[in-house]
């Protein structure tokens, strides 16, 4: 069992709440997406109402120790702004100065330690770096579901000397919907999967082989599929050494009676930064082209299976979505995915980017802020970050 911060007894404590800030700059270093610190602030606003002393910690970039570009600073600045209150930045992780800024705060006050990540030990794991963060803490309360997959001193280390744990609301919603996708659910379930690398998915879809009705593939890992099956993809992206992979998967699937449903047309040229493609059978791809998206009629097709289902789980682009000639097929996926009246849970990475290009995702149930930890979840993983919450009933 897991607890929400919302049972735990917070109310004058120091609250240690590891929360994912993890944002891209500006150039001039301002916050270029806020999107994480929104999705933190529920969590935030429930500890300082009911009076905690929030002690909030995140890491930023992947910085080889103290890197004054990767500061916190322009972070606790957004940060500030969007709760209309002070947030207290440390000087460091752990210090005098970081212990005065803990011993100091108030009921309902705020602070924000330094950039985890300057200090080797939290990546490491270092029980004497997890001490030293533990000694700011009454409670523990973790709300940064995109690095539970990481056994890190903020997300497991110091954990054990805590007396008090348990999840933030976000972490708890993170949970809930993955979770639903793991158990009993409306049919039909799709799972809708795109994206570079068969390596990257192939635990997710190995794992979902007997939960979902069908698997539709796009992106480059569609090409890998295709030509297991014999298909002339032309200089497509290709995993070579999985073809036996994706020919195996094929065939579980067909005997499980499971529908894995590829392009059957794609839109090719000659290279990522042409101003336009063409459209062409997905088995034909000329010589010279690649595919780089999924083409009109596949987007059409996919569309109709998404907006009927009853369950539907998105990760991955199905194109090089980033460049404007080849993003149509993701955003068709992307209203496709608003439009579905049942269950929607968008596990991601560039998927998000899509669903907020489109600017649907009021309409979808569930969108995941990690990539990398939605995915191991999905593949049935144990999440370090989320074994180390679990309290007896």
């Amino acid at each position: 069992m897991i607890k929400s911060i919302a049972d735990l007894p917070i109310e004058g404590k120091r609250v240690f709440l590891r929360v994912d800030l993890n944002v891209p700059l500006t150039p001039a270093r301002g916050v270029a997406d806020d999107s994480r610190i929104r999705a933190s602030l529920p969590t935030i606003e429930h500890a300082i109402k009911r009076g905690a002393r929030v002690v909030l910690a995140s890491h930023l970039g992947r910085p080889k120790g103290p890197t004054p570009q990767l500061s916190l600073e322009p972070v606790a600045a957004r940060l500030a702004e969007l709760l209309e209150r002070e947030v207290i930045l440390t000087d460091e992780a752990v210090g005098d100065g970081a212990r005065k800024v803990v011993a100091d705060l108030r009921d309902g006050d705020v602070a924000l330690l330094e950039n985890l990540r300057f200090f080797p030990g939290e990546e490491a794991n270092d029980d004497g770096f997890a001490r030293q963060l533990a000694a700011y803490a009454d409670v523990y309360v973790n709300d940064a579901f995109g690095t539970a997959h990481r056994a890190h001193a903020s997300t497991v280390g110091m954990i054990a000397h805590v007396a008090v744990k348990g999840a933030g609301l976000l972490m708890m919603k993170e949970i809930e919907f993955l979770g639903r996708l793991l158990g009993p659910v409306d049919k039909p379930y799709l799972a809708v999967i795109g994206g570079a690398k068969v390596s990257d998915k192939i635990g997710v879809l190995e794992n979902l082989l007997g939960r979902v009705d069908a698997f539709l593939i796009g992106g480059a890992m569609a090409n890998t599929f295709l030509k297991a099956k014999g298909a002339g993809v032309g200089k497509s992206r290709v995993e070579e050494d999985k073809l036996a992979l994706a020919r195996a998967f094929l065939k579980k699937a067909d005997d499980r009676k499971v529908e894995v449903l590829l392009p059957v047309d794609v839109v090719a040229a000659a290279s990522l930064d042409a101003g336009e493609g063409q459209v062409v059978r997905a088995d034909q791809v000329p010589g010279e082209a690649m595919a780089l998206d999924i083409g009109p009629e596949t987007a059409r097709g996919f569309a109709d299976r998404i907006t009927r289902a009853r369950t539907v789980f998105w990760n991955g682009p199905m194109g090089v979505f980033e460049k404007r000639p080849f993003a149509k097929g993701t955003v068709a996926v992307a209203e496709a995915v608003a439009s579905c009246r049942g269950l929607t849970v968008v596990g991601g990475g560039d998927s998000v980017a899509a669903v907020n290009e489109v600017d649907v995702g009021a309409k979808i149930t569930h969108i995941s802020t990690g990539g990398g930890a939605s995915l191991e979840f999905i593949e049935g993983r144990t999440l370090p970050g989320i074994a180390a919450l679990e309290v007896e009933a």
